[in-house]
């Protein structure tokens, strides 16, 4: 945290000139180093001496130490008895080093209001040679919250356009290539370490429990030249329609408010129905097994697993597939709708299995799905139309563009045509099956879930399962706003520690999210880190009339916006760093 800054305000009054001198001053680094109070040296004149020796105090750029000195302008001269006078050369004043400054001092807040520092000092030991392998990881959690890229360009470039160094009290040696490489293979060792402390943190923070967790995966694919599949990178479905490239799967826990609990990197060819069963056992041993609920997507649990989960005594809410909804349709016809919000009802159904089925009937999901089957039921019919009109296709081909055109429509719309391919006695034809039509229809805007929850509160199921959009929101924010993909790492410790970093600035972004909500609701995390950017750091420089060099590290004053919304959020900005004063450089 730093700003600081010496500026001179001329007035005539009277028929003669005033000049009245601020000088603001503070230090605050991250090793806990003391502030001092702003000082106001009002004006300065012959007469109020107490006025023209206001102090401030100095880090000599030749002495350790802190000592007090007297400033005055070049045209004055000092009093008797002043202490340590320093004249400095007002016109010769420069602004040097403008350096990102908000940001990461909003970054540092976070990743104190989480205690990552101590939690991370009792696990990254100092090297040797004196590495604070904590103050490194910082530097490369903010990187991926701020503006993120790759370890070489935080070396290269973005470490120095920042103040990291002021706010953190170190060097450039923190972002030396291989001392980043290096802390990279020191952090997943502590993964099980990080959850347990995390879910201390979300607990005093925001009061938030383990009772209900969100589970999802999702897959990040690589942008590279692989040769053979190997390790953690493998072909597999990807969820980011980049089939061509190897990847990796990342399943994600999540509290219904959208807190990181704990996530798996796993090969990218996993099958989501092979994962559920040992994160219920990773977590049951992290945090117990008493009266947990899982909320999943379809495609998730197997009928297996949920067996052992009824058998346990552990409670699920998943989505089901809408073809079970056949054999509970003389149940469930009967069944009255209830409102669980406008434009969203719910009715349940009891299964041969002991579970309760919800089914779901939401009108801004049949718009939606209605205009989407119209859609590409025109552009079906469009191309099918297409296709008949040529001539001399053979059958083979024919059969494979007609595939290829069902193939984009979609199941909906491909549903509802009938297809008559060419024979001996009749040409290839088409035509709207308009009963199946009807069934699609009938069906738009309903989904069905399931659960062993008590089924008294069809719509407190359903508002339940909504939550599970928090995760699926998580993976858009790591994707997008921490640019986890593509990766661009070869070795799977390197592939592991990419994606724990990007969960580290994942648990800073959900942190903001959470203050946020809140506080200054309306404005997205991305949103109040942008606004935080806008503040910069200069470095002021004075030159003095012995040869020497005032230095005053001074971070831009916010604009009215961000002074809003640091008050709705309750933070205040740190006191201006302190000046230092550097001798001339000897040739």
């Amino acid at each position: 945290m730093r700003g600081m800054y010496l500026k001179c305000h001329k007035r005539f009054k009277d028929g003669k000139e005033h000049r009245y001198w601020c000088i603001a001053e503070s230090v605050r680094t991250r090793n806990g180093v003391s502030t001092r109070q702003v000082l106001y040296l009002g004006e300065i004149n012959d007469t109020q001496r107490a006025q023209w020796c206001s102090a401030i105090d100095v880090i000599d750029g030749g002495d350790s130490g802190v000592r007090q000195m007297s400033l005055f302008p070049e045209d004055r001269i000092p009093p008797v008895g002043a202490l340590n006078p320093v004249r400095v050369r007002l016109d010769a004043m420069t602004l040097r080093r403008p350096r990102q400054w908000g940001g990461c001092w909003l970054s540092l807040e976070l990743w104190g209001l989480l205690e990552l520092d101590t939690f991370w000092g009792r696990h990254l030991a100092d090297s040797r040679k004196g590495t604070r392998w904590t103050d490194v990881l910082a530097v490369i959690v903010t990187y991926r919250l701020l503006d993120p890229g790759s370890e070489w360009r935080l070396h290269r470039e973005w470490f120095r356009n920042t103040a990291m160094a002021d706010l953190l009290g170190c060097d450039e040696s923190v972002a030396a290539k291989n001392t980043l490489y290096r802390c990279l293979a020191k952090l997943c060792g502590h993964k099980d370490g990080l959850f347990k402390h995390l879910r201390e943190r979300w607990g005093t923070l925001f009061g938030a429990t383990c009772d209900i967790l969100l589970y999802d995966l999702t897959s990040t694919y690589f942008e590279c030249d692989v040769p053979g599949a190997d390790g953690l990178r493998r072909f597999g479905y990807s969820r980011d329609r980049r089939p061509d490239c190897v990847q990796v799967v990342i399943a994600l826990v999540v509290t219904p408010d959208g807190l990181p609990v704990a996530y798996e990197t796993m090969k990218g060819c996993t099958s989501d129905k092979t994962t559920l069963k040992d994160f219920l056992a990773k977590i049951e041993k992290m945090y117990g097994k008493a009266g947990r609920t899982w909320i999943m997507d379809r495609g998730i649990p197997t009928e297996e697993v949920l067996g052992e989960m009824r058998e346990a005594g552990t409670n699920y809410l998943v989505g089901t597939p809408r073809g079970r909804l056949t054999k509970l349709q003389r149940e469930i016809a009967g069944k009255p709708w209830r409102k669980a919000k406008d434009g969203v009802q719910v009715k349940t159904a009891a299964g041969t299995d002991g579970d309760t089925y919800v089914l779901t009937r939401s009108c801004g999901r049949r718009d939606k799905e209605m205009a989407m089957r119209r859609r590409r039921l025109r552009l079906l019919l469009g191309r099918l139309g297409e296709i008949a009109q040529m001539k001399d296709l053979a059958r083979d081909t024919l059969v494979a563009k007609v595939a290829v055109a069902r193939h984009e429509a979609g199941r909906s719309a491909a549903r509802a045509v009938d297809v008559s391919l060419p024979t001996a006695e009749a040409p290839f034809s088409f035509r709207l099956d308009r009963p199946k039509l009807r069934d699609v229809r009938r069906g738009e805007g309903t989904y069905l879930l399931r659960t062993n929850l008590p089924p008294e509160n069809p719509e407190d199921l359903w508002k339940l399962y909504i939550t599970l959009t928090e995760v699926e929101q998580a993976f858009k924010e790591l994707k997008n706003d921490l640019s986890i993909r593509p990766v661009y790492h070869q070795t799977d410790g390197q592939i592991e520690a990419h994606i724990f970093v990007g969960f580290l600035a994942y648990c800073l972004f959900a942190t903001l999210k959470q203050r946020s909500r809140g506080l200054a609701p309306g404005l997205t995390p991305r949103a109040v880190l942008d606004k935080f950017q806008t503040v910069q750091m200069i470095d002021v420089h004075f030159p003095t009339t012995d040869s020497r060099t005032l230095v005053l590290p001074r971070y831009t004053q916010p604009d009215k916006d961000l002074q809003i919304l640091l008050h709705r959020l309750d933070m205040r900005l740190p006191e201006q760093p302190p000046p230092r004063i550097e001798a001339p450089v000897e040739n």
